[in-house]
């Protein structure tokens, strides 16, 4: 698990009690999410600049069934509800500490943080949560509209068993962030910054010392940020990474997949804002950079293979 990306647990997942179950069926949430068609489409990349040690490639014809998957990650707004219906604790308020990004802390939690050995830039944070993204002292009021994070996958889960949803698989994360493009290496075409314009909330100037904000965000950015891909999804790469149903490795059922990249990715370090990018985590692991978006309907391909993936 590349740490530079986002460090977490090195033990065992920690199990989650089940969630209360809906207090109705098919809430506003599942509702409100985007249709897509599914069907063949070519998966992966066999792009120089990807990391094979990753699975990026071969590129392969994957199918997907009709399924319904959210314009945008989940918000602090809308975690928020689900935490006063359910009463749901994360794991990282559970734990008392989640990994932040030190440059966001404020001196005095900085001062009694715990840097991630290797990468030094990313701190064990006593009191970091979703309420609390920088620890103590920080909150979300003014972010009700930015992606939820510091959530595990498992937390993830507890939100779609309360909403009527699920998370996507990663070939449906993928068909739906290409946003119809065949083979593109973002969303929108193969130009990061087509006409100097910026499309994505990643990482400018030299990390991990200094971020220029050229995009307009040096931490999270609002999940309507941007502009839409093809298929009306927001946000899919940089900002934050999403979670996903699959296991990262098929057979090894240690990490979580996650896609899309954050706002931390620059491309002299973790080039993985591409839309065939991959990476993952533990599923009780939490970051200030991981999100995740939910989906419903069919989910064949997760049926089919524990890689998530149906080949034709």
């Amino acid at each position: 698990m590349p740490a530079c990306c986002t460090p977490g647990h090195e033990h065992a997942p920690v199990l989650t009690l089940a969630p209360p179950p809906p207090a109705a069926p098919p809430s506003r949430v599942a509702r409100q999410l985007l249709a897509l068609p599914g069907g063949r489409f070519l998966m992966g990349t066999d792009d120089p600049d990807g990391f094979p040690a990753d699975a990026e490639g071969p590129v392969r014809e994957v199918a997907v069934e009709p399924f319904r998957i959210a314009a945008t990650t989940v918000t602090n707004a809308q975690f928020a509800t689900f935490v006063k219906a359910t009463g749901h604790l994360t794991e990282a308020e559970r734990f008392g500490f989640s990994f932040t990004f030190g440059a966001f802390l404020a001196d005095e939690v900085a001062a009694v943080s715990r840097p991630v050995a290797g990468v030094p830039w990313w701190r064990a944070v006593e009191g970091a949560s979703w309420r609390s993204p920088e620890g103590p002292g920080s909150h979300v009021t003014d972010r009700q509209n930015h992606p939820v994070v510091h959530v595990s996958w498992n937390d993830a889960q507890a939100y779609c068993a309360w909403s009527g949803t699920r998370l996507p698989t990663e070939a449906e994360w993928e068909y739906a962030a290409r946003g119809g493009l065949e083979q593109r290496r973002y969303p929108w075409g193969d130009e990061l910054t087509p006409g100097g314009r910026h499309m994505c909330n990643i990482w400018q100037g030299e990390f991990p010392v200094l971020n220029t904000g050229a995009d307009g965000h040096v931490s999270t950015a609002p999940v309507k940020s941007f502009r839409p891909n093809g298929f009306g999804l927001y946000n899919t790469v940089g900002n934050v990474w999403e979670w996903c149903a699959d296991w990262f490795t098929p057979g090894e059922e240690t990490s979580r997949a996650m896609r899309g990249g954050s706002y931390l990715c620059h491309d002299s370090y973790c080039n993985r804002y591409r839309v065939a990018a991959r990476s993952s985590n533990t599923p009780d692991s939490s970051t200030g950079n991981i999100g995740f978006r939910v989906a419903a309907g069919p989910a064949q391909a997760t049926r089919n293979a524990p890689s998530g993936l149906r080949r034709r």
